[in-house]
């Protein structure tokens, strides 16, 4: 007798949610559970149970699956520093995500993923365009926001499932699957885990996608952190929350990295760390189901281990609806909502509201009286690029056809190429050499530079550019584009000439015996050797136009696919190509020129700051790109402050593999030099004016509550927005602490000559920080500058707040040290231990060492002990690593005990490695 559905109780929204996933779990046989865990999960016909898919895109608009709403990069959004407007484009891009799912289910899922949080340590970092802040609060607050927008606000059913990206401390394309992001406690708790932690917290994101990269050692599709923290944060209220793996990750586990002996091993270790739902071998489950079934014939998983992983998945799945398709509030979402009248609009106020004045000396806004011959010059200026996670817009609004202008020029070069006896042609729509006479169309092509080295070729013919089949060159793309480039190549001296080298394929081009040019040739001697000749020099014809006109607009920045962009780092923050010899042509041809810098991420631009009247920064806007920045450049507001530090030079950065921003001095944080623009700067066409800033209370407890408020003033003759910043600084600590923190922000909108009081509430808890000494957060006796104003380093009003906090104990040597919860190092990694969760120190060169400030050695200690290996010797000093009295000198292997000398009182330890490779997890005191 078949059961009721009224009588199902997973099906039953009345019943809790645990219950409802406990008796669909139950009704589930084991090989059924298994099919769940990974990205295409089967259908279950006996349970009348459709198909499930996980990761849709939706960073910034639906990706890859037609035409959608194109909103600004991430990095533009977060620019607006806007909760609500970043809410409303999540919700926005809910809406198309459900509509294109209602139209073809098994195609698009609802499990969205997006947002990416991973903070914007490095500008160099190639997918710095799909961050918010290098600042882990406001990441936090303005992906929680888009988050929101994403799920929706019913308290019950979600519009989609928002998956965080990606945990953790994934702040590099360079072999980011090989690369072990070090991670000392404090950088940990205080920087990392804050930007994940809201949005789960809140309930905003129901999953999380693991991230490539190791962590101190480790993989992180097997970090202990999934089960130990993440899930910790996820309210009882939201249901469970699902992990899942990155494409292709969980094969790393055993692969690359080495970590597990075969795959059985290394998916099961995946399942055991937390790892619900695997993103491999496309879509065909059987190799995954293969592995999971494997692992529980060798017990290496139970079926309680599956049972833990589908009752997350399960949740999220009964939570969009599936169950309840009549309860489903969004149920009703159709086609009508993609690129309808409403989200263009929204686009256009996202694109508007992303836009960064950097710089201007009152050339801006333009006054149409002055400026009637407006030039638009530049290799963006009439473009709307795409990068990876883009969706396809509906429409493209370039800068030139907004305003309106025909005065423009790309300042690129057209070229001719002639070799092997005759002249590179696009006839018969690929490359190949033939006899021509003069200079047909067909054998012209304008050099595309986006810089390091890399260069697209477009046909004049037909304006396209040449890209590549497997075969043959053909001429028909629109740019870079696509997963694997394949429309760049570089040139190369060879000879008296120049060859040219694909870069997707890394050969170089040869012309066959046909005529036909292919990527073919392995080596640069065996290349077609040509010569270029320069028809029209590019920058001379832009500097041309420019002296015509009454005011130049000069449109420079990346294209989003090419030299910046997952899995390729930027070398450092240089324009690109030719674009610096352009801006400096342009600028001695026309002393009025504004520079529009469209790109993914920060440039150092330090001449163009000095040297021209107005800067204005934007990331790739999407659709409303060319209208949004006309809107600002003719009056509207700009709105927009920066989420991170821009650079004077890449020189001031550290490494790019360096997570610690605590001892590199990295990010507004504790970065010590002068910036080229800094963390939350923008200008408005107004000014303002700070008064009176007041504290509730100067004095309060740790866990205390002040309100900080201040006047703002518009003091200039039109209306204007500013972001009021408040920051923190500890004034004195036991620790290095930030020069400035972001505490809290808000944007008010002024009349001229308008005055508004503006009020924070500070939870003193939040000043609190991580302890290294007990392994938790503490709140000092400390005083704290209080700071107000219109940037990190534009601090107008200040006041001083004191609070009644602990001071912290010296440490017990009794206790025991363990070594990564040093103070200070020198030559030392993290590193995993593997046979247990935790994590030691390794000399990476002699005479590496790691500081332990005010151990107390009180008591009668006699012995010192080591757990580690490697054998190097070890010497224990007092005062200072390389001179301070010697405690005691022991090998690093297990058990490894020394004598001690008489000594007492409180003393600054120093753990000396004298080789390299040795490795200490704790010291042991008796």
């Amino acid at each position: 007798m078949t059961e009721s559905p009224s009588r199902v109780v997973f099906r039953d929204p009345r019943q809790k949610l645990a219950t409802r996933v406990s008796d669909l779990l139950d009704r589930l046989s084991l090989p059924e559970k298994i099919a769940l865990l990974h990205q295409h999960q089967a259908p279950v016909p006996a349970l009348d149970m459709a198909g499930f898919r996980t990761g849709t895109e939706a960073l910034h608009g639906v990706a890859w699956l037609g035409t959608a709403t194109t909103f600004p990069q991430v990095v533009g959004l977060a620019s607006s520093w806007d909760p609500d407007l970043i809410r409303r484009v999540g919700a926005a891009v809910g809406d198309e995500v459900r509509a294109m799912h209602h139209a073809d289910p098994a195609k698009v899922g609802l499990n969205v993923w997006a947002p990416v949080v991973n903070l914007l340590r490095d500008p160099r970092w190639g997918r710095n365009e799909e961050g918010w802040s290098e600042d882990p609060s406001l990441t936090g607050e303005l992906s929680t926001a888009y988050a929101n927008g994403l799920r929706g606000d019913h308290p019950q059913w979600l519009r989609t499932a928002p998956t965080l990206k990606h945990f953790l401390a994934y702040n590099n394309e360079t072999d980011r699957c090989l690369t072990s992001s070090t991670l000392p406690p404090r950088v940990l708790h205080e920087y990392e885990l804050p930007a994940f932690r809201l949005a789960i917290a809140s309930g905003a994101a129901v999953a999380v996608m693991a991230s490539y990269n190791l962590i101190n050692g480790r993989p992180t599709h097997v970090s202990p952190l999934i089960n130990e923290v993440l899930r910790g944060w996820a309210p009882a209220s939201s249901g469970e929350l699902m992990v899942v793996g990155d494409a292709m990750a969980v094969h790393n586990i055993a692969g690359d990295q080495g970590w597990e002996d075969d795959h059985v091993a290394g998916f099961a270790a995946a399942l055991r760390a937390g790892v619900d739902c695997v993103t491999e071998d496309g879509d065909d489950p059987a190799p995954t189901i293969a592995r999971f079934t494997s692992a529980l014939d060798r017990g290496l998983i139970t079926e309680s281990d599956v049972d833990a992983a589908v009752r997350h998945i399960l949740s999220v799945r009964i939570r969009l609806g599936e169950f309840n398709p009549d309860e489903d509030p969004w149920r009703a979402t159709g086609p009508e909502v993609i690129d309808c009248a409403a989200h263009r609009d929204l686009a256009r106020e996202a694109a508007r509201s992303s836009i960064v004045l950097l710089g201007n000396d009152g050339i801006l806004p333009l006054d149409p009286a002055t400026t009637s011959r407006i030039a638009v010059i530049g290799p963006l200026g009439d473009a709307v690029f795409e990068d990876w996670y883009s969706g396809t817009p509906p429409y493209r609004k370039s800068l030139r056809t907004a305003l309106g202008t025909t005065l423009f020029h790309e300042g690129v070069d057209r070229v001719l190429l002639r070799g092997a006896g005759g002249t590179l042609t696009t006839e018969g729509g690929f490359l190949q050499i033939k006899t021509v006479s003069g200079t047909p169309t067909a054998a012209l092509f304008d050099v595309l530079d986006w810089g390091q080295e890399t260069i697209s070729l477009r046909a004049v013919d037909n304006g396209l550019c040449v890209g590549f089949d497997g075969d043959r060159l053909p001429n028909d793309q629109p740019g870079p584009n696509g997963w694997e480039v394949k429309e760049t190549f570089t040139f190369v001296p060879a000879g008296d000439g120049t060859a040219l080298r694909h870069v997707q394929t890394a050969r170089f081009l040869l012309a066959g015996p046909d005529g036909v040019v292919r990527p073919t040739a392995e080596r640069l001697e065996d290349a077609t050797v040509f010569t270029v000749d320069v028809l029209i020099d590019g920058v001379a014809a832009a500097a041309e136009l420019a002296a015509s006109a009454d005011l130049v607009v000069l449109a420079l920045g990346n294209h989003p696919m090419v030299c910046g962009r997952e899995t390729i780092d930027r070398r450092d923050l240089d324009l690109p190509g030719t674009q610096d010899a352009l801006l400096r042509a342009v600028r001695a041809a026309n002393p009025r020129t504004v520079l529009v810098l469209t790109s993914s991420y920060p440039y150092a631009i330090g001449w163009a700051k000095d040297h021209l009247p107005a800067v204005l920064w934007s990331a790739h806007l999407g659709q409303e790109h060319g209208a949004a920045l006309a809107d600002v450049l003719l009056g509207a507001e700009p709105a927009g402050r920066l989420t991170q530090t821009w650079y004077t030079d890449d020189s001031e950065l550290p490494d790019l593999l360096d997570y610690d921003i605590i001892a590199t001095d990295a990010t507004y944080l504790y970065y010590r030099g002068t910036p080229l623009f800094p963390f939350g700067h923008g200008l408005s066409y107004t000014r303002f004016r700070y008064d009176d800033l007041r504290l509730s209370a100067d004095t309060v407890d740790a866990d205390g509550l002040v309100t900080v408020s201040v006047d703002v003033v518009n003091t200039g003759d039109r209306s204007g927005d500013e972001v009021v910043q408040l920051y923190t600084r500890q004034q004195r600590s036991r620790v290095k602490q930030p020069l400035r923190r972001l505490r809290a922000h808000q944007r008010v909108r002024l009349a001229p000559g308008e005055r508004t009081r503006v009020s924070f509430s500070v939870n003193v808890a939040d000043l609190a920080f991580w302890d290294v000494t007990r392994s938790r957060w503490v709140i000092e006796k400390a005083a704290h500058t209080i700071a107000v104003g219109g940037s990190s380093t534009d601090l107008r009003q200040t006041a001083t707040l004191r609070v009644r906090g602990e001071e912290i104990p010296p440490r017990t040597a009794r206790s025991g040290l363990r070594s990564i919860d040093n103070d200070a190092y020198a030559g030392t990694t993290h590193v995993a231990v593997a046979d247990e969760p935790g994590e030691a120190l390794r000399s990476v060169v002699a005479d590496a060492w790691a500081a332990f400030h005010d151990v107390d050695l009180n008591g009668g200690l006699q012995q010192v002990s080591v757990l580690g290996s490697g054998g190097g010797p070890l010497t224990l000093r007092l005062s200072d690593p390389l001179s301070g009295p010697v405690l005691a000198t022991l090998p690093a292997t297990a058990g490894a005990t020394a004598t001690i000398g008489p000594v007492s009182g409180v003393h600054d330890l120093f753990l000396v490695f004298e080789d390299p490779d040795t490795t200490v997890t704790t010291l042991s005191f008796t």
